[in-house]
């Protein structure tokens, strides 16, 4: 199925952040780790493969205008509805804005689904030349790790995952086997090394997560108010940690141009 048929016919976008105790996990630190370093708003911000808008919807209520780009009609009419949020139809590697014109731009979703890196290469030079200089790049990829610690938490892992959970880790490319489409997951290493070969500077890279989303999804949705507290701290205090970052689900990486 092609990307835009999976995200028309098989799952709902606005949701995807709501539905799972994980999901909510990674909204909040979301949230906050870009929060910790944005500019103050009235600024404009590019929101590439913002899907429905759902971070759009916040950065709006925030003050930022804020226009959204993605390759699916249903989500670009869902988005250009917020209040304060624009939306076309466009694709990360060939944007239509003029060179220096965006104080932030956001890819949360193009670098893992972009599973060829001249292409992704091509989204962070097309990122690159939109924003203003000093802007400021927040950049969201997927943990290799996630689907050997997803299914071996849930009872899922089974022995014919083995040889796509080993690929994956060992390649970073993701057949779906434990669903979403295929896809390249990054280790935090590999995304700030294509950030950097990309000529961004100033790189951070942080595990959105942390170790403990398995264990909240375990838990369930009824008691995630009761756990995020604790998983919010774990992830704070281990979001740099060289050795348990990659137990993160997602990384967001933080750069300047």
């Amino acid at each position: 199925m092609t990307l835009t048929g999976h995200y028309r016919d098989e799952t709902d976008e606005n949701s995807r952040l709501t539905r799972s105790p994980h999901g909510r996990l990674e909204f909040l630190r979301t949230q906050e780790l870009v929060r910790r370093v944005l500019p103050p708003p009235l600024r404009t911000v590019l929101d590439i493969g913002g899907a429905t808008g759902v971070h759009a919807r916040w950065l709006a209520a925030d003050g930022y205008a804020v226009h959204v780009v993605d390759p699916v009609p249903g989500h670009v009419a869902a988005a250009s509805e917020i209040d304060g949020v624009t939306a076309e139809i466009g694709d990360a590697r060939a944007l239509t804005w003029p060179d220096d014109s965006a104080d932030v731009v956001l890819l949360m979703g193009p670098l893992y689904h972009l599973t060829e890196p001249a292409d992704r290469a091509r989204a962070l030079a097309e990122a690159r030349r939109v924003l203003r200089p000093g802007g400021l790049l927040f950049a969201a990829a997927i943990s290799r790790y996630l689907s050997a610690m997803e299914a071996g938490t849930t009872g899922r892992l089974a022995e014919q995952m083995g040889p796509g959970i080993e690929t994956v880790i060992a390649t970073g490319q993701y057949d779906a086997h434990v669903g979403f489409v295929p896809a390249h997951f990054h280790t935090a290493d590999e995304l700030r090394d294509e950030l950097r070969t990309a000529g961004w500077e100033g790189i951070s890279v942080y595990g959105v997560e942390g170790p403990s989303w398995p264990a909240l999804d375990i838990a369930g949705l009824a008691e995630f108010d009761a756990h995020k507290d604790a998983a919010l701290s774990c992830a704070r205090l281990l979001e740099q940690d060289p050795l348990l970052i990659n137990a993160s689900a997602h990384f967001l990486a933080v750069a300047e141009k």
